[in-house]
């Protein structure tokens, strides 16, 4: 075997395993990434100071499958008149302006295989802090629980929920 053969194929080696972590961070998904929302939204203020309910912004959260994240007419419905002078909500009164919707991004989110209903969770009487942890201390939202298999198997088990396997996997 030729000298040089072993550092190339350690080179080869590491190269390639530098490629993978490259592409793998690429094309993880978004939730994983830094956290960076059009507006800035604090849950501190609304759900922390203000005590305003998780239903008061996500009105859909009781009635369907998705929480379903606030439109540009809701955040208006009170920042018309509150804070207008904030440059956050300067922004928020240019989508309204625009007509433009608010893309925000997700953090919590679950494989395309699961189904997941927030309507049966938060009937069932479980609080959002359970699988979104405590937003009323986050300046910014993080995804604090890994959504994944087992952690969703020990909440099921805790509560006496179903464990059949049709109950979550589609």
């Amino acid at each position: 075997m030729p000298k040089w053969l072993p550092h190339i194929l350690l080179c080869a080696y590491f190269g390639g395993f530098l490629l993978l972590i490259a592409v793998l961070a690429w094309f993880r998904p978004a939730t994983h990434r830094a956290n960076s929302q059009p507006i800035a939204f604090p849950h501190t203020v609304h759900a922390g100071r203000l005590g305003l309910a998780c239903n008061f912004c996500h009105e859909s959260v009781a009635q369907g499958p998705q929480a379903g994240m606030p439109d540009v007419a809701k955040c208006i419905s009170c920042h018309q008149a509150i804070a207008t002078e904030r440059p956050e909500i300067q922004k928020l009164l240019s989508y309204q302006q625009q007509s433009k919707p608010i893309r925000w991004q997700r953090i919590h989110q679950v494989p395309d295989f699961i189904y997941f209903s927030h309507k049966r969770h938060v009937r069932s009487g479980l609080d959002c802090s359970a699988c979104h942890g405590a937003l009323v201390e986050m300046k910014e939202v993080r995804r604090v629980r890994s959504l994944q298999m087992g952690w969703c198997l020990s909440c099921h088990r805790s509560r006496g929920a179903s464990f059949d396997c049709a109950t979550c996997h589609k």
